[in-house]
């Protein structure tokens, strides 16, 4: 393993474990800060959290911008029965199915309390019961309380706290593949604040806005505020992608591969990329040989959509790290995937001169 593929590592560890569920993510942008604080010019953030910095470069135009959200899928407790179970809000796109059985953590102004969103044993359930799909409406979460109130006052549990889930990093068989949770989209925060540290160091004829985005994953609320405070001239989203190499998807449905290098949204139901700096990615990839894969999808969303309808209009790209079993407690993704957006984003902006950028925003 490299020095780079270790400090990579380091963070993506760091990050995927930090607990911040949409509109509760303080803790991730606690690292995000930690990690930019001494390398940018400047750090901040916008009215709803998400976190802004400056990295300036041989020129104050153009200003290009990163995007990656910190937010993760996550819970909301809806209310507190009786008995002392919590119900839940889903905040995010979950499948029901992946809401049952698992251990979750509530985040109460007090600290942090376990969980696990309880299934009727088999043994009392109907045939008919069996193979049907819990709905989440049914779903609760058992933290060990006797009653309501036992809840409130011990535990410390009100209406309105966060809950993530209970998932950790680890690295699978090879060191190569890496498990955790929030790979949506802490893989991206990671490929952002590594691209930016590198930038530090050689050099860049713009300037870069690195923003640790949040609210993603209920209508990409932190990129249209961050994205009007930044005002770019490039918009560049970082991103988990979706990766069809495993059983029961199709090429149809997702194209990436894990394992076999960045890649590049197509299309998605939010955005189409600009066509010149979709160019100029493909043509940064074959130069550093760096293998680059593309993605058509249906359905998604992500903050390059609004990004792009900053303004008068902004030129975006949504750039990947493909990723298996997004939006559950676990998902995986490859090292070297990581390690090449890195390095290609490094050299997109590094050519991304006002030259540059005036042809790519020409039609």
């Amino acid at each position: 393993m490299t020095a780079e593929h270790d400090d990579n590592r380091r963070i993506l560890e760091r990050l995927s474990n930090a607990l911040g569920p949409t509109g509760f993510e303080g803790p991730v942008r606690e690292i995000v800060r930690e990690e930019l604080e001494l390398v940018v010019d400047s750090i901040g953030n916008d009215g709803l959290g998400s976190v802004i910095s400056e990295l300036k470069g041989d020129s104050s135009s153009p200003r290009i911008m990163f995007a990656a959200h910190m937010d993760e899928l996550g819970l909301m407790v809806r209310r507190i029965t009786t008995e002392g179970y919590i119900k839940i809000q889903p905040l995010g796109g979950w499948l029901d199915q992946a809401l049952i059985n698992q251990r979750w953590i509530i985040l109460t102004r007090e600290g942090e309390v376990p969980g696990v969103s309880g299934i009727k044993t088999p043994h009392v359930m109907s045939q008919d019961a069996r193979s049907k799909i819990f709905k989440r409406d049914n779903i609760f979460i058992d933290v060990g309380a006797s009653s309501k109130e036992d809840a409130e006052d011990r535990l410390n549990i009100r209406p309105g706290d966060a809950i993530a889930p209970a998932s950790y990093f680890q690295e699978m068989e090879g060191n190569c593949l890496y498990m955790g949770k929030a790979w949506d989209d802490r893989a991206g925060v990671a490929v952002m604040l590594q691209t930016i540290k590198r930038l530090k160091q050689l050099g860049h004829p713009n300037t870069v806005y690195g923003v640790a985005t949040v609210q993603e994953e209920v209508g990409l609320r932190g990129a249209q505020t961050s994205a009007f405070a930044v005002s770019p001239d490039i918009g560049i989203s970082l991103e988990s992608g979706v990766a069809g190499d495993y059983p029961g998807i199709t090429a149809d449905e997702a194209q990436e591969l894990v394992g076999s290098g960045p890649g590049i949204f197509l299309h998605d139901s939010s955005m189409l990329p600009n066509n010149r700096l979709r160019d100029l990615v493909v043509d940064i990839a074959q130069d550093l040989n760096i293998p680059l894969q593309f993605n058509v999808l249906s359905g998604y969303g992500q903050d390059g959509a609004a990004i792009q309808k900053t303004g008068a209009g902004v030129p975006a790209i949504n750039v990947t790290v493909p990723t298996r079993y997004l939006h559950s407690h676990t998902g995986v993704i490859h090292r070297d995937d990581v390690e090449g957006a890195i390095q290609l984003m490094v050299e997109l902006v590094r050519r991304l001169d006002d030259m540059t950028v005036e042809k790519i925003k020409q039609f």
